[in-house]
């Protein structure tokens, strides 16, 4: 039909959305950014190699969403996102490791971290996750509700 009104999700969704990529491994991190960039309007704004340099970029320059790793140089993934939660508490962070036990799973659910996503799992499970954390929700694995102790 002529003149009908555009839907209000393409208005909305318009603006550019900055993620900040923190892994220790370069190779994984151009893929992340491959995946990211493959969105409208979502882009990497930076990319950190060291937990300490992603608290040093994401306070600098505070991103959208952070997706970080557990175990990097210099300051774990944790550490970071409590850090980063002090300056910035409304950047969500959504980890992604090889990682997920059930002992790391419990100290996901608390503070910036509001996502976890394997790095085993499929891509759109990443993409899912940035949407959720981004709508204002929460993503983990639906596995980990019968792992973590309540």
């Amino acid at each position: 039909m002529m003149g009908a009104p555009d839907a209000p999700a393409l208005t909305t969704s318009a603006r550019e959305i900055r993620i900040l990529v923190a892994d220790d491994h370069e190779v994984m991190r151009m893929g992340i950014r491959n995946l990211i960039e493959s969105v409208p309007n979502w882009s990497v704004s930076a990319e950190a190699s060291t937990g300490r340099e992603a608290v040093e970029l994401a306070l600098h320059s505070p991103p959208d969403v952070i997706i970080m790793d557990i175990t990097m140089p210099e300051m774990n993934g944790f550490e970071a996102a409590a850090k980063i939660a002090e300056n910035c508490p409304d950047v969500p962070v959504i980890m992604f490791s090889l990682h997920l036990s059930e002992d790391v799973m419990g100290r996901f659910k608390t503070g910036a971290i509001r996502g976890a996503v394997a790095k085993s799992e499929a891509a759109r499970d990443l993409l899912d996750a940035v949407r959720s954390v981004l709508a204002g929700g929460t993503f983990f694995p639906a596995r980990s509700s019968e792992r973590v102790p309540s």
